[in-house]
């Protein structure tokens, strides 16, 4: 089965319409109050960027503005523990592609107890959806992740990478790739050096000047680790020392 030449969500479009203000959040985020049209790629599109600079507030919009539930799931999906998305989903627009996606998943590592529990509840039987609670948090994101996705599908995820080990990163290289062929595209803001590595991806680099594509040697994720595994000991004498310098040893 060969990939998507077009991907199912082609942008999202950002419309400055009444409610719309730039003076409180999540309108005053540099990545948004820039941004006017986020354009997709047909098999992956990461987000990246530091802790606060919106990359979680953007990807939470779009999954609720494709339809998905804030906390996680399947367009299905309805349950809620705690309202706390932002408003910013309101004043997106998809620009979907005439083939639609037969399948659909948002999956956010932070939230996945209460999805377990709601599905739990609901005594879903569907492939990878069952005994979650029994399993570690990797082994059931993971669970859903290699078996719940079904292929023909856009996914959204939200930082998969806290809940798998270095390891399972790279099996979820493997998985995704094998998802792609199914004609599966995705959207997936992280951290992991690992996972941006896959290969022909779009990278947008959230920071306070915006939102830019970024090549995955110049993201800081590469940078920082790339310099970290090949000077590992200076890296930590220079850390460890400024650490003492602060005042923090016993001294």
């Amino acid at each position: 089965m060969a990939r998507l030449d077009r991907p199912y969500w082609i942008e999202a479009r950002l419309e400055r319409r009444e409610g719309w203000d730039e003076s409180r959040y999540p309108f005053d985020i540099p990545v948004v109050r820039t941004l006017d049209t986020l354009a997709f790629h047909p098999a992956v599109t990461f987000l990246v960027g530091e802790n606060g600079s919106g990359k979680s507030t953007l990807i939470e919009a779009l999954a609720t503005a494709w339809g998905f539930n804030p906390e996680g799931g399947s367009r299905d999906h309805v349950h809620s523990t705690r309202a706390s998305h932002s408003e910013l989903h309101a004043y997106i627009r998809p620009v979907r592609a005439p083939q639609r996606a037969r399948d659909g998943y948002f999956l956010r590592a932070e939230s996945l107890f209460t999805l377990a529990t709601y599905i739990e509840s609901t005594g879903s039987g569907r492939p990878g959806q069952a005994g979650l609670h029994e399993q570690s948090h990797g082994e059931a994101f993971f669970d859903l992740f290699e078996n719940r996705l079904q292929g023909h599908g856009l996914y959204i995820l939200d930082e998969p990478e806290a809940a798998l080990s270095p390891s399972r990163q790279l099996s979820f290289l493997t998985r995704l790739h094998e998802l792609v062929n199914t004609r599966s595209q995705f959207i997936i803001a992280t951290h992991s050096p690992i996972l941006l590595a896959y290969p022909d991806a779009w990278i947008y680099e959230t920071s306070s000047h915006g939102l830019n594509r970024i090549a995955y040697e110049d993201t800081e994720h590469f940078q920082v680790t790339h310099n970290f595994l090949n000077r590992r000991e200076m890296m930590l004498d220079i850390l460890l020392e400024r650490r003492d310098q602060n005042g923090d040893d016993d001294g």
